[in-house]
């Protein structure tokens, strides 16, 4: 047994990684903020101690301390253990290692990283015994795990630090770009990891960004389009969620359910079809375990309330919301959609401004509330107002002015963002 300690344990693949290890027979604790996230739950049920920043202790001898990507190595507590002699380890870099005991599935795209993750992980979990970290602070760590599925960031060339075995990419777009200086960065970041996948790629063949890769590994294509060996024709929507046919080359594997909406839900399966046929594993589980995935955190997580359907989604991104606008229309066709819009960075909003305008169009009414900063960027070159400027059916929302939204009925109610959209729809339930 090893002791670990986290420097922000309550960040999303944070919680995760701590719950795996704690899983997996170690000692785990971490320190963060005082403000409750929801990726610290987990971490009480196991009863993983949480302290403040400042109010651990860290034991110099045995205890292994990593550190979140979200601080930099001016924070206190990092500079306490380099004063202490205690090495810190960053967290991909750990997660880099820790993955080697297994056959690794990396999951990885600008888009549907967390959902399909959780697809594959739920899949995967209920044929083989799996471990898996997820984007939405969900972790698992199995004994005697033979697969490891787990989300792979490329903001920061950050996935430049696993050699996974598989590697799913969902897609290439350019985001983050505080980081990235264009979609050919973004484009070439991603040829980079590939590089770096052992066995075999599993990508979305529509992708024209993806396309351009020249991996060293096979690559399986799967899309909608007949240039891809995996594809999936025929695609509805039920009400058990999407369903449709598979081929595989010039044979039908047959037809299969995923308990989610829209098109982009049928590519995530695809994709977990993909790595299940060549790790050989049996179809007819795979289509079972497929029609029982419930989804992850804050992907399409829907309730009634007040007489409307209210839908929460993570969704920050123009490719994103449209994804997300196409998944709730697929499954209410008919009614209006009302969508609850927080942005997430002044650097994103500024360079897709446009974009965003064009997919929240997609809305029959739009409420934007203020933008969302980071700890990196508290300002920018842009406001909120020059997005509702970009929108004609947009007003601007705060929490004060929340129950404007009590004038809807048997509408759905869309709240999407990245930052804290969260506490708006609290404040909704409330009315």
């Amino acid at each position: 047994m090893e002791k670990y300690h986290f420097i922000g344990i309550k960040g999303a693949g944070m919680s995760a990684l701590a719950q795996i290890l704690h899983d997996s027979g170690h000692l785990v604790q971490g320190s963060d903020m005082d403000t409750e996230f929801f990726t610290q739950k987990p971490l009480e049920k196991r009863g993983i101690r949480m302290f403040p920043f400042g109010e651990s202790e860290i034991e110099k001898s045995g205890m292994r301390v990593i550190a979140s990507n979200a601080f930099m190595n001016d924070h206190p507590e990092i500079v306490q253990c380099e004063r202490q002699g205690v090495p810190v380890e960053r967290y991909h870099h750990f997660l880099g290692e820790w993955i080697n005991r297994f056959t690794s599935i990396a999951v990885t795209g600008a888009h549907g990283k967390t959902s399909t993750t959780g697809m594959i992980a739920h899949t995967f979990s209920g044929l083989q015994p799996t471990s898996y970290l997820i984007g939405d602070g969900t972790g698992s760590g199995v004994l005697d795990s033979k697969y490891f599925v787990f989300e792979s960031c490329e903001y920061r060339r950050h996935f430049l630090a696993y050699a996974p075995d598989y590697a799913i990419i969902t897609n290439i777009d350019f985001d983050h770009p505080d980081y990235f200086s264009g979609i050919d960065d973004v484009t070439l970041a991603f040829q980079q990891m590939a590089d770096r996948v052992k066995k075999h790629l599993i990508a979305y063949g529509d992708d024209p960004q993806v396309r351009q890769l020249k991996p060293r590994v096979p690559v399986l294509h799967y899309g909608f389009g007949e240039h891809n060996e995996l594809r999936a024709d025929n695609v509805r929507a039920s009400l058990e969620g999407m369903t449709f046919d598979v081929h595989l080359h010039q044979s039908r594997l047959g037809t299969f359910t995923v308990s989610a909406y829209g098109r982009h839900s049928v590519l995530n399966a695809l994709s977990v079809i993909g790595v299940a046929v060549l790790e050989d594993l049996n179809l007819d589980q795979v289509k079972n375990r497929l029609a029982t995935f419930e989804g992850v955190k804050r992907r399409f997580s829907e309730k009634q309330l007040h007489g409307n359907i209210v839908i929460d989604d993570y969704a920050h991104h123009p490719t994103e919301i449209s994804a997300m606008l196409d998944a709730v229309r697929s499954k209410y066709p008919g009614k209006k959609v009302v969508s609850v819009f927080q942005p997430h960075t002044y650097s994103r909003l500024e360079a897709f401004i446009d974009d965003f305008a064009t997919s929240l169009s997609g809305s029959d009414e739009v409420f934007l509330t203020n933008i969302f900063g980071s700890a990196r960027e508290q300002n920018g070159g842009v406001s909120i107002q020059s997005l509702i400027d970009k929108i004609p059916s947009s007003r601007h929302i705060t929490e004060e002015s929340i129950d404007q939204l009590s004038a809807y009925s048997d509408c759905v109610l869309l709240f999407m963002g990245a930052g804290d959209i969260q506490k708006y729809q609290a404040r909704y339930e409330q009315v």
